[in-house]
């Protein structure tokens, strides 16, 4: 009879007395610790009052200088920031064998981890820290970026958020505003706006500008210091081009001038005799059946050279 053998490699070995001297010495563990716990977490409550009142005087001190988004931003980042600390010395008093020096190298190479995880989201939040602290813009301009316009409604740490003109918000992240061409239209206190109109190549140059000038001194919003300016620009192919130029204040009525300048300059021209006109084309047409092609040159250069002979 072959002898029977017994596997033990597969058994599980249920020892009661392990187990519960392992939740004993925990519990021992624990009750040791306990007022340790107890100071660091009144520490750590502490530091947390304390940090939200470091990051109020922050705000309120840019706040009195007029840098209410940075103020917001950047108290919340002093804010989180003494609270980190505070939750460090918290854990070093929970257990004394930790040394601080160990949680900053944790830290190091923890943030290694998260840059290369969140990088578009740090590289957005430095891009808005550089941004508030530059200030090339502030809430209330006008700016241009990219195929976006509208006024700057709050730059915050991600992101800066416009109202185009049109009544729609357009989150652009700070990345994309620091490092693309932004153009700021009301960054001085007065902005140039122009608008082309042609007259007729047998009107006077001259008169026309003093008409147009004269048309739109009474305008609301036109600047008299820069004064308007109305240049001759080009000669194109059915008229001359007299190039208007006026000033308006920052936050003054662009588009009311613009509508009105329209409808003054027309009106003074057209009660002045001044000819509006309209764009002359003229479309030759050549017969391409296989017949006389002499012919058919002669009579399109003779046609183009009448205009000359007159």
């Amino acid at each position: 009879m072959a002898s029977e053998t017994t596997d033990t490699t597969a058994t599980i070995d249920l020892n009661p007395e392990k187990a519960l001297a392992q939740i004993d010495s925990w519990l021992d563990t624990t009750t040791r610790l306990l007022p340790n716990i107890i100071v660091a977490l009144i520490f750590a409550v502490l530091m947390w009052y304390v940090a939200r009142v470091v990051g109020y005087f922050v705000r309120r001190t840019a706040a009195t200088r007029g840098r209410d988004n940075l103020g917001d931003v950047f108290g919340g980042f002093i804010r989180w920031a003494v609270f980190a600390f505070g939750a460090m010395i918290a854990l070093t008093i929970v257990l004394p064998s930790l040394k601080p020096g160990d949680l900053v190298a944790g830290l190091g190479i923890g943030s290694v981890a998260i840059g290369f995880a969140f990088k578009d989201i740090l590289q957005n939040w430095l891009a808005g820290m550089l941004i508030l602290l530059r200030q090339p813009f502030d809430v209330g301009d006008d700016i241009i970026v990219g195929s976006h316009e509208g006024t700057v409604e709050r730059i915050e740490s991600r992101a800066t958020l416009i109202r185009t003109y049109d009544g729609q918000r357009v989150i652009i992240p700070n990345a994309e505003l620091y490092t693309d061409v932004v153009q700021v239209i009301t960054a001085y206190d007065a902005r140039r706006l122009q608008m082309d109109f042609g007259i007729g190549y047998d009107d006077d140059i001259d008169t026309a500008c003093t008409v147009m000038l004269d048309a739109i001194s009474g305008i609301d919003g036109v600047e008299t210091d820069p004064a308007p300016q109305a240049l001759p620009w080009s000669l194109d192919a059915s008229w001359v081009t007299i190039r208007l130029r006026w000033w308006v204040k920052k936050g003054g009525p662009v588009l009311g001038t613009r509508v009105a300048v329209l409808k003054q300059v027309k009106a003074a021209l057209e009660a002045n005799g001044i000819d509006i006109p309209f764009e002359i084309q003229t479309h030759l047409v050549r017969d391409e059946t296989p017949l006389d092609r002499v012919k058919q040159r002669a009579e399109v250069e003779g046609a183009l050279a009448a205009p000359a002979s007159r």
